[in-house]
C-alpha cells in the first residue's frame, strides 16, 4: 500500500470510527450505571435518522401506513442550508433520547422495581427494539431512503489533494461525520468530568445507594441517562443515513452489533475505552483491502477476539478485583 492509499483509509477509518464512538458511548453510559446492555440502542439509532429524515423531506414513499404522506406544501424549512438541517438534526436526536426514556419506563423500570435479574432486563430491551422495528416498517416500509444531496448546504461533494503521485479524495459528508463526533465526544467528556449533573451520574454508577443517601435522586438520574444514551444513538443514525442512507427499519441493528463490540473492545464501562474502541474499529474496517470488502464486519470481530485473548477486561477495562 502507498502512502497515498494509507491516507484514504485512514480518513476513511476516522469518519466512520468517530460514529461508532459516539453510538457505542450510549451504551457504555447505561452499563455504567445499571450494568446492562440496552439492546433497544440499534432501533434508537434507527429512529433518529429516520426523525431528522421526516422534517428534512417530510414525506415518505414505498408501501407502508404513511406512503404519499406529504408533511409540508412546499419545500421542507428544514432543508438547503446546514443550519436548518443542524437544527432537524437536533431536533431527530432529542425525540430519539425521548424515546429512549419512554423505553426506560417500558422496559427497564418495571424489572428494577422488582429486582428482576439483569438478563429478564436485558430480554425485555430486546423485546422492545423488535417492536419498534416493526413499527416503523409497519409506517414507512422497507425502503431505503436517502437524504438529499443538499442537505448540508451548497457544499462541494468532495474533497481532493495530492499526495505524491496519488490523489487523496474525502467526501465532504464524512469530514462533517467526523468534526461532529469529535464535538460531541468533547462535550460529553466535558459534561461527565466537569459538570455537576456528571459528578452525580458518576456518584451513581459507583453505587447507587449510597449516591441516595447523599440525597441524589437515582431515578432522576436514570432517565438523563437514558436520554443521553439516546440522544447520542440518534445522532448517529443521523450522520450515518447522511452518509449511506436510512437502509430500511433494521439497519440499527448491524450497527447495534458493532456498538456491543466497541463496548467490549475498549472495556466494559469506559467512555474513553468506548472511544478507542470505535476508533480501532473503523480503521480495521477501512485498511480490509476492497476485494475482501464483503468481509469488513468478520474483520472487525476476529479482531475483538484476539485483543480479548490478550486482554479480557478490554483495551482501556479494569480487570475486576474479586474479594475474599
Amino acid at each position: 500500500m502507498d502512502f497515498g492509499a494509507f491516507i484514504q483509509n485512514l480518513l476513511n477509518g476516522l469518519a466512520i470510527g468517530s460514529v461508532y464512538a459516539i453510538f457505542a458511548l450510549g451504551y457504555t453510559l447505561v452499563f455504567s450505571i445499571l450494568g446492562i446492555i440496552n439492546f433497544a440502542q440499534g432501533a434508537v439509532f434507527t429512529l433518529g435518522a429516520y426523525f431528522t429524515y421526516t422534517l428534512v423531506v417530510g414525506q415518505f414513499g414505498g408501501t407502508g401506513l404513511l406512503a404519499g404522506l406529504t408533511l409540508f406544501s412546499g419545500t421542507s424549512p428544514f432543508s438547503g442550508n446546514p443550519w436548518s438541517f443542524g437544527l432537524a438534526t437536533l431536533i431527530g436526536a432529542v425525540l430519539a433520547g425521548v424515546v429512549a426514556v419512554i423505553v426506560e419506563r417500558l422496559a427497564f423500570r418495571p424489572m428494577r422495581a422488582r429486582g428482576a435479574d439483569p438478563l429478564l432486563a436485558l430480554v425485555s430491551s430486546l423485546g422492545v427494539s423488535l417492536v419498534i422495528v416493526n413499527l416503523i416498517q409497519l409506517l414507512v416500509g422497507a425502503e431505503i431512503y436517502t437524504f438529499p444531496a443538499d442537505a448540508y448546504g451548497q457544499v462541494r461533494p468532495a474533497l481532493s489533494f495530492q499526495i505524491g503521485d496519488r490523489t487523496v479524495v474525502i467526501r465532504t459528508v464524512q469530514i462533517i461525520i467526523f468534526a461532529v463526533s469529535m464535538v460531541m465526544l468533547a462535550l460529553l467528556g466535558y459534561v461527565i468530568g466537569r459538570t455537576k449533573v456528571g459528578k452525580a451520574l458518576r456518584a451513581v454508577a459507583e453505587n447507587p445507594g449510597t449516591a441516595s443517601l447523599l440525597g441524589i435522586s437515582v431515578d432522576r438520574f436514570v432517565l438523563i441517562t437514558f436520554f443521553l444514551s439516546g440522544f447520542l444513538g440518534g445522532l448517529a443514525g443521523t450522520l450515518v443515513g447522511t452518509a449511506f442512507g436510512v437502509a430500511g427499519p433494521y439497519f440499527g441493528i448491524t450497527y447495534g452489533l458493532k456498538g456491543l463490540a466497541v463496548i467490549v473492545l475498549g472495556g466494559l464501562g469506559s467512555i474513553p475505552g468506548a472511544v478507542l474502541g470505535g476508533l480501532v474499529i473503523g480503521l480495521a474496517e477501512a485498511f480490509v483491502p476492497a476485494d475482501y470488502s464483503a468481509y469488513k464486519d468478520a474483520v472487525a470481530f476476529a479482531l475483538l477476539f484476539v485483543i480479548l485473548l490478550v486482554r479480557p477486561q478490554g483495551l482501556l477495562g479494569k480487570a475486576a478485583i474479586q474479594k475474599v
